[in-house]
């Protein structure tokens, strides 16, 4: 009987688990194709059926790219700009969702009506606004006019203020009976409570200000593009290499997937809470 048991434990874990690692190669296709050229000079890219899996691995691409592009620079600005954006998004959208979450006063709901409402916008219809803004403000080939049109976003916030309204009442009310300001209770009460939704937004906006490819190329010169945007450069006018952009693709993504695997448990908490909430 228990042999059954345990058999049918096992045929169960089967069923379920062979259908998601073949949704999950699936997902994976594109990113394999890309490794699998990036691993293959002179292979034809665009033939049928596509190379899936590399047929023999030679770094000659990744070789040949380094020494093309001065990566270490692009590297360099791709930090810069991916530092702050992280660092001042966080504050920020947790500042503005702490009061929308905790304070009560007239007009809040009509207030994050407004903010959600916002989110039906195309990011591309603010392109125009904020080019002129970061021109009047002189901020023309700097990280800061890069970085800073894009410091609050309504998705930020919502996951924040719903962090903070998982937060027991009573921590703040016993802050507050022993004399602390508000600033001081958000700091250091309320923001070491909801790591899990800072990872979420640490892990999105660094995806976001790594990946950061139109903007940085209208905003800021050549030789102070990110990586994403310095990739563009190996496109030439009448050919490209794309052997060379899969290579110099797949470095550039390979930080998103370790800073990814090194948070992932605190991403799924941050989720799972903000849909609880």
């Amino acid at each position: 009987m228990k042999n059954r048991k345990v058999l049918k434990a096992i045929q169960n874990k089967f069923l379920i688990y062979i259908p998601l690692t073949l949704f999950a190669l699936l997902m994976m296709g594109p990113f394999l194709w890309l490794l699998s050229v990036s691993l293959m000079p002179g292979k034809n890219v665009f033939a049928f059926p596509p190379a899936i899996f590399p047929t023999f691995i030679d770094f000659k691409n990744y070789v040949d790219v380094w020494r093309y592009m001065d990566f270490l620079k692009y590297i360099w600005n791709t930090v810069i700009i991916t530092f702050f954006g992280v660092v001042f998004s966080i504050l920020l959208c947790s500042l503005t969702a702490y009061p929308l979450a905790i304070f009560k006063f007239k007009g809040k709901n009509i207030i994050f009506v407004a903010l959600i409402a916002t989110m039906i916008i195309p990011a591309a219809a603010g392109l125009v606004v904020n080019y002129l803004t970061i021109n009047k403000l002189g901020l023309i080939n700097t990280f800061t006019g890069v970085v800073l049109p894009s410091l609050v976003t309504v998705f930020n916030v919502f996951l924040f203020r719903q962090a903070f309204m998982g937060i027991p009442s009573d921590i703040r009310d016993s802050g507050k009976m022993d004399g602390a300001s508000e600033f001081r209770i958000w700091w250091q009460l309320m923001m070491p409570m909801i790591k899990p939704a800072i990872a979420v937004v640490a892990l999105f906006e660094f995806m976001a200000s790594w990946n950061s490819f139109l903007w940085p190329i209208i905003v800021l010169n050549t030789d102070k593009y990110p990586l994403a945007s310095a990739l563009s450069t190996l496109n030439g006018q009448f050919s490209f290499n794309f052997g060379w952009i899969a290579a110099g693709t797949v470095i550039s993504v390979l930080p998103i997937i370790i800073v990814f695997l090194l948070t992932q448990k605190y991403f799924m908490e941050g989720i799972s809470g903000a849909i609880k909430g």
